[in-house]
């Protein structure tokens, strides 16, 4: 098998991969088909209503994770993802019924939002710490990587779906596909052999809670990759808004239109995950390089002039933020203790989406008071400035030097001296 697809050799991974490429396309047609009644049905294409929807449904992953966190890490995870994906198929089933009835309100949709986020703040980390119980630890950033890329394979094609659906059935009928493609998961996770599984030790007793953020608190190469998902996530990855109102306030396209800019958006961001997938190992300077390319990317599309240069940058913000995401997940995972990873990673996604609440209200109100561009522009200016203050950090105190070279193959180099050597050691 092509090291692009090791993991897919391990039976259980490869079933619940099945399942996930239909969850994940219906889950895209669903986000398109919420922002587009929110839009176009319940307010006057209203960025803030967009905003507090999306804040909603990453406010409990924000607030909830230590906790979550330390249930993951304490109940069996196939069982847990049972109950998760059952909820957020019910809150789909929810809304799309209330859409097509005639009777949503805007009001119906933060409620649903606010329990989509509830399911999700117990969902999300129970998933990504799910994947090193299906694949042996030297396959794990490869199964981190085909993770992405059924995300993003659903990111490809829901949206272009959700248009057509749409525009021939009405909005309506996409929050139902939605809802039913969580049963595809839960088949899944059913015919899983679990004597094939490698459960990580289950956490006992009191305490979970502050074990977990006392662990993360002594770990600053964790802390550090935290901090860049924080920015990336709280004002750079807000595309459910900026895409919705570059495409039908800038350039003036309906349904098709904005469900094809998301499809473009998968397209850069399937391709990147494919090639971290042939990644052993995440490096940092990976990490850092796609963390500048998203903001040289950002930058591109909030000055582009027209549709189709749009599209053509959101495909690199694609392809570099998926990258950095892919490349911060499994550097947290790989390094996290097993027994801790289910803490360790409710806080990266609670602080990977749970920071949205937080940007996804501001980026709506900068999209009503200066214009949708800046909703573009802003993850630029916020990623920039973080990647220079954390660049600056570790040149004063970590003794990192940045060097590039251009000899055989170009290449850049993160290094810094060995602790009793003067050996340079490679930060890959």
């Amino acid at each position: 098998m092509s090291p692009t697809f090791a993991s897919l050799s391990v039976r259980n991974y490869r079933v619940y991969a099945a399942g996930g490429v239909v969850s994940n396309t219906g889950t895209w047609m669903g986000r398109v088909a919420q922002d587009w009644v929110v839009l176009t049905q319940l307010t006057d294409h209203s960025a803030t209503a967009l905003g507090i929807v999306t804040g909603l449904q990453f406010l409990p992953m924000m607030v909830l994770a230590p906790w979550a966190g330390s249930v993951i890490d304490r109940v069996p995870k196939r069982a847990l993802l049972m109950v998760s994906q059952a909820m957020l198929g019910l809150a789909a089933l929810v809304g799309g019924v209330l859409v097509v009835t005639g009777s949503a309100q805007l009001w119906h949709f933060y409620l649903i939002a606010l329990a989509t986020g509830l399911a999700t703040a117990f969902d999300n980390p129970a998933r990504q710490s799910f994947v090193s119980e299906m694949v042996p630890m030297d396959r794990l950033a490869n199964a981190v990587a085909l993770n992405s890329a059924s995300f993003n394979l659903g990111r490809l094609a829901g949206p272009g779906v959700a248009g057509v659906v749409i525009a021939a059935f009405g909005s309506g009928p996409a929050l139902l596909l939605n809802a039913a493609s969580f049963g595809a998961v839960m088949v899944a996770l059913s015919l899983m052999r679990p004597s094939e599984l490698s459960p990580a030790p289950r956490a006992t007793g009191r305490g979970g809670v502050r074990d977990g953020l006392r662990y993360v608190r002594g770990r600053p190469d964790i802390l550090l990759v935290l901090l860049l998902v924080f920015v990336l996530g709280t004002f750079g990855l807000n595309f459910q808004i900026t895409i919705a109102l570059m495409a039908t306030e800038v350039f003036g396209r309906g349904a098709q239109g904005f469900g094809l800019l998301g499809t473009i958006l998968a397209v850069g961001s399937l391709s990147a995950a494919l090639i971290a997938a042939r990644r052993n190992q995440p490096r940092l300077r990976v990490l850092l390089v796609s963390l500048t390319g998203f903001t040289v990317a950002s930058a591109a599309a909030a000055l582009a002039p027209t549709y189709w240069t749009f599209a053509i940058a959101l495909a690199a913000c694609g392809m570099t933020a998926l990258s950095a995401t892919t490349t911060a997940n499994a550097m947290v995972q790989m390094r996290s203790d097993p027994s801790m990873r289910g803490r360790v990673m409710a806080l990266y996604m609670a602080l990977f989406v749970g920071g949205k609440p937080i940007g996804a209200p501001i980026i709506g109100v900068i999209g009503d008071v200066l214009g949708p561009r800046w909703t573009v522009g802003v993850g630029a200016i916020a990623v920039g400035i973080t990647l220079a203050a954390v660049a600056r950090w570790m040149v004063r105190h970590e003794n990192v030097r940045v060097s590039y070279s251009s000899t055989r193959r170009p290449h850049l180099r993160v290094t810094r001296p060995a602790p009793e050597a003067p050996a340079e050691v490679a930060a890959r």
